[in-house]
């Protein structure tokens, strides 16, 4: 794996909806969602929301490579509402992604229990003894030659699942620098996109969607 070289993308804030509660944001490729260990890694989406918007609250992650639709909150309150959406899977979401070849089939559904590859981190890998419980869905939603446009849906939060599991199934996500190898790397980024995002509002309850078109 390439080492990482951090040189994040100078652009303005891509704010999808605000109200008193929650702030929706399209994060580029790129930008961490928070900021990394490493010295020289601070810049990332959570930071530059803070500075214009004083006491904006993670809720989930994106991966640096992963562009699309994050949802923040503007409260303590609004953040551990939020927070169980999502751990209680009631936090709908769907990605778009070009992958490398032509998968057979028109739609599917991955089921691989996924943990660390500790020797070798970030890397997560598929490990039917250690790994925690993954489930994908996805459809086919166009096709070129040499590569299949897909919609993903994840039913489990983890770590790099997306990217494992269309490894898994011997189509990596094109533009991936940890998974993808050869021609499948040539894409100028990670070709994986949060598109949609659909919960329960903190303060109304009410079912809210947002959705980001990729541009890819």
């Amino acid at each position: 794996m390439p080492d990482f070289v951090y040189n994040p993308p100078d652009t303005p804030l891509a704010v999808l909806y605000e109200d008193a509660q929650i702030l929706v944001l399209d994060k580029p490729s790129g930008l961490l969602s928070v900021p990394g260990k490493l010295e020289g890694r601070q810049d990332c989406l959570l930071t530059r929301l803070q500075a214009e918007y004083w006491g904006s609250q993670l809720v989930h992650r994106l991966d640096c490579d992963t562009s699309g639709v994050m949802i923040f909150a503007r409260n303590k309150k609004a953040q551990g509402f939020l927070g169980q959406e999502f751990e209680k899977r009631r936090a709908r979401k769907s990605y778009v992604a070009r992958v490398y070849g032509e998968i057979e089939g028109e739609s599917g559904h991955i089921d691989l229990p996924l943990c660390a590859d500790w020797p070798n981190r970030p890397r997560q890998m598929v490990h039917p003894d250690l790994g925690r419980p993954a489930q994908t869905d996805w459809e086919v939603i166009g096709r070129a030659p040499g590569e299949t446009r897909v919609r993903l849906f994840p039913k489990t939060g983890r770590s790099h699942q997306l990217r494992v599991h269309m490894l898994e199934l011997g189509h990596p996500i094109m533009g991936d620098p940890i998974y993808a190898s050869g021609p499948a790397r040539a894409a100028p980024r990670l070709m994986l996109h949060a598109e949609w995002l659909a919960l329960a509002h903190p303060e109304s309850g009410a079912a809210i969607e947002f959705r980001a078109e990729p541009p890819f």
